[in-house]
């Protein structure tokens, strides 16, 4: 017999995060999707259907997330999976970037996943399991140029996904990261058409030659979630095509 699993994925209203909420619910895990823009988690929660409940949370609003969490937590009994998938980027040359955009960035890529994760894990522990799992990115694994504070926190993600996974691993709970390559978005698909030389870089260091689709990353936090990778924490698993050690 399967227990019924609950999820939480942020940012689940739009790109990966609603790939990840659209395989979850199709295997049958019940999805919270959260994000600040109530319209857009409505509009997903009516193609993703029974299984998907839309509870919207500001993750900016640091204060506003341990309430968050004991609605989620009221509403269900329990949380057994947290995506932590929602976060910002902002393209702008290194000298050009202000405190304050920098500061923004961190608040909600690194500052909210931590706020988030240590008020869900405070629930895990009881029940001595659970899974976690960060999206970091290939800012992560090499530099990229006018996205500062985007690298410093995705570098960030990393090493919190290590460093709780030594500490929250002897209490069941598995924590990992997931490194997007170049996935295909109509966003994506627009920036790189606009700009040939990029778009002919992101090609030429892809050993598969091609850019990855939303359902790459939700197969593989599918796989994360599961218990066919109940002896994997710590791992940040790049889904990338090659493109991280590509030439």
């Amino acid at each position: 017999m399967t227990t019924k699993k609950i999820s939480i994925v942020t940012g689940g209203g739009s790109g990966l995060g609603f790939a990840i909420a659209k395989l979850f619910t199709e295997n049958g895990i019940t999805t919270v999707i959260a994000g600040r823009n109530e319209e857009k988690l409505q509009k997903a929660k009516e193609q993703l259907g029974e299984l998907c409940f839309a509870i919207p949370c500001d993750l900016t609003d640091l204060k506003g997330i341990p309430g968050f969490v004991k609605k989620v937590y009221d509403q269900f009994g329990q949380i057994d999976i947290l995506v932590n998938n929602a976060g910002i980027n902002m393209k702008k040359v290194f000298t050009e970037v202000t405190d304050e955009e920098f500061q923004s960035i961190l608040t909600t890529n690194v500052t909210a996943v931590f706020t988030l994760s240590r008020e869900v894990v405070k629930l895990m522990l009881p029940t001595k399991s659970g899974c976690i799992i960060n999206i970091s990115s290939m800012a992560a694994q090499y530099g990229l140029p006018k996205v500062i504070a985007y690298s410093a926190g995705k570098t960030a993600i990393d090493g919190m996904t290590r460093a709780m996974a030594v500490e929250l691993s002897p209490s069941g709970i598995r924590v990992n990261a997931i490194a997007p390559g170049f996935i295909y978005s109509d966003m994506t698909a627009k920036a790189l058409d606009s700009d040939p030389e990029r778009k002919a870089k992101v090609f030429a260091r892809t050993p598969m030659g091609r850019m990855g689709q939303p359902e790459d990353i939700a197969n593989a936090a599918l796989f994360l979630a599961g218990d066919g990778a109940g002896y994997i924490t710590g791992v940040v698993l790049p889904v990338d095509g090659g493109n991280s050690i590509g030439f």
